[in-house]
């Protein structure tokens, strides 16, 4: 693992996979984050969110600016692994028991008919709609008690951040055992219904957030401009801890 604008990634793809399986193996409850740009804007403007990010088994990346940056500061080569590609990973593995949680019945509905097709056991495997409420008001026990009789290795988990990922350090320490991983928008994806993914050619050019700000006008233009206004100190930062080599690898 390692760490760049305070935030613990793992930017290796097998590296990730060998982690899951690992985990699994100790029988331990733990959660993974997908960390886009505005997860790392946010942490980085408030320490509480920053701590639940890392107290997260490590993050991925979901941005593509990120290994742009790193390549700008430290001269290396990271990649990004986004939400969407690890969940489709995983489905595609057909090794794990999982258990897809957020979103509406009618999105988990069609995201449902759509994974089968890949996957026949998803048949057997729970759908389920999380009332929608505040992060504080949900009951994790009960919610816990669903994921725990089910036996689910994998926790598909989509709320949207920052949502998602504290619900997920919430429902922690009720879980037996399994991984959570925070996928946003990856049901929607996925579920043919409603948002889909940018053209390759776009994603390729880093050029997704102009895709999603035409989706979503009112709400990506808002988490733009707080990227925007962040960026500049986040780049600055990470710059000056470069030369006082206080980056670790660990």
């Amino acid at each position: 693992m390692e760490t760049y604008f305070n935030i613990r990634y793992e930017m290796d793809r097998e590296a990730v996979h060998q982690a899951i399986d690992s985990h699994l193996q100790q029988q331990q409850p733990a959660y993974i984050c997908v960390a886009d740009g505005v997860i790392l804007n946010i942490a980085n403007r408030n320490p509480d969110y920053l701590n639940v990010v890392n107290g997260s088994l490590f993050s991925i990346c979901d941005s593509g600016y990120v290994p742009l940056y790193l390549k700008w500061i430290y001269g290396i080569k990271r990649e990004q692994y986004c939400g969407s590609q690890i969940f489709m990973d995983m489905i595609q593995m057909k090794k794990y028991r999982m258990f897809f949680m957020g979103t509406s019945t009618q999105t988990l509905a069609a995201l449902k008919k759509n994974l089968v097709k890949l996957d026949g056991r998803v048949a057997d495997m729970t759908f389920y709609e999380l009332p929608f409420r505040s992060v504080d008001q949900f009951d994790y026990k009960e919610i816990a008690d669903r994921v725990n009789v089910d036996g689910a290795d994998i926790v598909w988990v989509a709320l949207g951040a920052p949502k998602q990922e504290i619900f997920m350090s919430k429902l922690k320490p009720y879980l037996n055992r399994g991984v959570m991983i925070a996928v946003g928008a990856a049901f929607k994806f996925y579920s043919g219904l409603e948002e889909k993914r940018a053209p390759q050619w776009m994603v390729k050019h880093h050029l997704e957030f102009v895709y999603r700000i035409f989706s979503e006008p009112k709400k990506q233009l808002k988490r733009c401009s707080w990227i925007i206004i962040t960026l500049p100190g986040l780049l600055l930062g990470e710059y000056r801890r470069k030369h006082q080599k206080t980056t670790y690898i660990a």
